[in-house]
């Protein structure tokens, strides 16, 4: 079954400008400068809440990627798709410096054809989906009225792992689901040491917020 789901996601009738999409989605790359931006903003100018959001998302990216996410793909060791199948199309933007630019060139396309199947890898899980997710995670818990809206591009940036022949379906759902369970985990436990801790050793600044999610 997980193999026909990702078939389908792969192989299915392209159209050029959801290619370009997709792979750009899959793309760190291209993304990160706005993301430093933003956060960067949010420390500099924001107020207690937003740069305790910053905070929180930072760490639960950093346990996602360098500890949780790195560990379970050494440990299990799942090739990727396109080491294992043949004819899976795998999609990636062309080299460009900035990423973004990237956009507007002809993307660089392959077709599997391993010969000597892959009997280890660094699929299981999804590192994009898992960081996305956390991400989207903390943002709602901070912002329960419109912070949902987070999880929006967090799934088409999963969706795009498959769609580019990078990712299984379980690699893209797993790590959604421990990048939600560590962004959830990583506020509770912060939240927590601020309400034992603060008084302590800030009491005035604790007494204006005594809550990391109080705005």
């Amino acid at each position: 079954m997980e193999h026909s789901l990702f078939l389908a996601l792969n192989s299915a009738p392209k159209h050029p400008f959801v290619d370009v999409v997709m792979a750009a989605l899959s793309s760190w790359a291209v993304w990160w400068p706005f993301a430093i931006l933003a956060g960067g903003g949010l420390l500099v100018f924001g107020k207690f809440h937003s740069r305790a959001l910053v905070v929180c998302a930072l760490l639960a990216v950093g346990i996602n990627d360098g500890i949780l996410c790195r560990t379970l793909k050494s440990t299990v060791q799942r090739p990727r798709p396109a080491d294992v199948l043949t004819g899976i199309r795998t999609i990636d933007l062309a080299k460009a410096k900035p990423r973004l630019l990237a956009v507007a060139k002809p993307l660089r396309v392959k077709i599997s054809s391993p010969e000597t199947p892959a009997t280890t890898g660094k699929s299981f899980p999804s590192s994009h989906a898992a960081n996305c997710f956390a991400l989207a995670t903390v943002i709602f818990l901070f912002h329960r009225r419109w912070g949902w809206i987070a999880f929006i591009p967090a799934a088409l940036v999963a969706l795009s792992r498959m769609y580019v022949g990078s990712h299984w379906p379980l690699d893209v759902l797993a790590g959604s689901l421990i990048g939600i369970g560590c962004g959830w985990a990583v506020v509770a436990v912060l939240r927590r040491m601020w309400k034992k801790l603060a008084p302590a050793w800030i009491p005035t600044f604790h007494a204006r917020n005594p809550d990391l999610l109080s705005r």
